[in-house]
């Protein structure tokens, strides 16, 4: 039996070790994130991720 889309996706998400969040967050910060995504050529997920690792350190 063919798998739905969501099935496929679902599969893959859980492959790559990596899940749906969200959440709501201040005007001013999404717009500080989209231009720094827009700056430095990396996606909004990328940059949230290096900034955990960073503040962690």
């Amino acid at each position: 039996m063919a798998m739905t889309k969501k099935e496929i996706q679902d599969r893959s998400d859980k492959k790559r070790g990596v899940r749906m969040v969200g959440f709501k967050l201040k005007e001013e910060t999404i717009q500080r994130l989209n231009e720094l995504s827009e700056r430095t050529e990396k996606s909004k997920t990328a940059l949230i991720e290096e900034m955990i690792l960073n503040y962690q350190a």
